[in-house]
């Protein structure tokens, strides 16, 4: 990939022509017929970016037929080689349009240019290559079976489409989180109904133009802008021609959605909420310590499904990591997206800030010590009217506090010290989420042995947000349901069917 400089980068409210989302349904760009829309509003300044047209039955309705004829039509008569030909075109289409990519990513979420043309954009495209590989050398099995009369048996194992597949895409990482799922869900032969999250609908909404560049079959990949309840989210949930569910968000809306797809008795895969812990041992290497929980804790603004929320550090080292910590935190500048030296951009939204700020009042109202941070930072008055927040650190909350048990998704963290391997695995395991974990080592035995007994789906040892696109991925407890990744995929995205074959 080629690197995109950003040193001469303008603004993006002044760079940027107002932008309108559309449905994408069928393979055409529509307004949709509910009359519906909202405004989306830029979280770096308040600028307006353009409308939303908001979805109702009638585009849902629309979308899943669409979705149901590509099934039935070309999409569904092509060969793993033409499909999958087809999807690493979409990647390449991707990166050759990567800065329309980029800077509708930015002007969406805020964050800053230097993440997301690392990672944002880069593992969107990736996302396809990679599942198209994992569809080309799909195994099954196969069984001789003896039988009384002596002639025996074959069995073997079939994979299929599942099917129409609803796509609900969260609003960290809109298009990375979202290709994750439609990448493996084209690849191994279904279509798709997206809905992004009504914050970030511009790069959904771009992929659009980049499938019908390539000439993927139109009613492949399908867009329903809207919210949740009452609107395109509950339509598509509810519909009784989906045939699979996938969500990234909240383990509330997670539930919620849970019931809606018990009516058919519909598969769900889910990443939802998570309240991660780090353990930091004496032993530690604290350089690498440090820079993995500045990212892990302030990366994306806090608003990363993987994040560190809860800090445990060994006593002998808790006050060196504190004030390390501390001091990297305010080292972190905040400003506009395009600027090579923003470290850290605004919360995706003002009602987002709310929430967190909240959180903010709620930590020293139940006792805890601001480190650092804690409120709203003095921004230039161009950039006032953004969702900014400070990056913050808190130490001498209890166990029970609200701060160290609700997911906040913001750029925060408490920092508690232990004292015993046993006492540190158990505070890392006391919440009923199970998403992810950290363990902070140079003693390989330990290392092991504690990474064991984590109750995540993914532990990092000496490292964060390492990862392997062809591991599972997802959450245990209240973290989700199901697993995604390489072969992982099949077992949501394909149904497998058994033939018994009388020799």
């Amino acid at each position: 990939m080629a690197v995109h400089s950003l040193a001469n980068a303008k603004p993006l409210s002044q760079s940027a022509a107002r932008r309108d989302a559309a449905h994408f349904i069928d393979g055409v760009f529509t307004q949709g017929s509910t009359g519906r829309s909202w405004q989306n509003f830029c979280p770096v300044d308040g600028s307006l970016i353009g409308t939303v047209p908001e979805g109702g039955r009638a585009e849902v309705d629309a979308a899943v037929a669409a979705a149901h004829a590509a099934l039935d039509g070309e999409w569904g008569r092509m060969t793993v080689v033409q499909r999958t030909d087809m999807l690493a075109a979409v990647a390449d289409g991707i990166n050759a349009r990567f800065n329309d990519f980029l800077e509708a990513e930015c002007l969406d979420t805020g964050k800053p240019m230097s993440l997301a043309s690392h990672i944002d954009i880069p593992r969107g495209a990736a996302n396809f290559k990679m599942f198209t590989d994992v569809a080309k050398t799909i195994a099954t099995e196969c069984f001789q079976t003896p039988t009384p009369d002596g002639t025996g048996a074959l069995n073997y194992a079939l994979r299929r489409p599942r099917g129409v597949i609803a796509v609900i895409s969260p609003w960290n990482l809109p298009l990375l989180l979202m290709t994750w799922k439609v990448g493996p869900a084209l690849a191994l032969g279904n279509t798709v109904v997206v809905k992004p999250s009504e914050e970030t609908p511009l790069t959904a909404t771009l992929l659009g133009e980049v499938m019908n560049a390539v000439g993927v079959p139109k009613g492949v990949y399908n867009v329903v802008h809207g919210f949740g309840p009452e609107s395109a989210g509950e339509f598509l949930t509810q519909h009784p021609k989906v045939n699979g569910i996938t969500f990234t968000g909240e383990t509330r809306t997670g539930e919620a959605i849970m019931r809606q797809a018990a009516h058919g008795i519909r598969p769900v895969s889910f990443e939802l909420g998570g309240k991660n812990p780090a353990i930091v041992f004496a032993d530690a290497d604290l350089d690498k310590a440090i820079e993995g929980t500045m990212r892990s804790a302030f990366s994306n603004c806090g608003q990363v499904c993987l994040g560190t929320e809860r800090v445990y550090v060994e006593r002998p080292v808790f006050d060196a990591f504190v004030a390390r910590l501390k001091a990297g935190a305010e080292a972190l500048r905040l400003g506009r997206p395009e600027d090579p030296a923003t470290g850290i951009g605004p919360l995706v939204s003002q009602e987002h800030r709310t929430k967190v700020l909240s959180y903010y009042r709620k930590a020293v109202e139940e006792g805890a010590t601001v480190v650092t941070g804690g409120g709203v930072p003095k921004m230039p008055a161009e950039l006032e009217g953004g969702a900014w927040v400070e990056p913050t650190i808190w130490i001498g909350a209890s166990d029970d506090a609200a701060i160290v048990n609700e997911e906040i998704f913001g750029p925060c963290c408490h920092i508690r010290p232990f004292d015993t391997e046993e006492e540190a695995i158990r505070l890392a395991n006391s919440t009923p989420y199970g998403l992810a974990a950290a363990v902070w080592t140079e003693n390989l035995s330990r290392a092991h042995r504690v990474a064991a007994r984590m109750e995540v789906g993914i532990c990092w040892v000496n490292s964060w947000f390492l990862r392997d696109l062809r591991t599972a991925f997802g959450g245990a407890k209240a973290s989700g349901i199901g697993r995604e990744g390489g072969v992982h995929s099949l077992e949501f995205y394909t149904e497998i069917s058994n033939v018994c074959v009388k020799l």
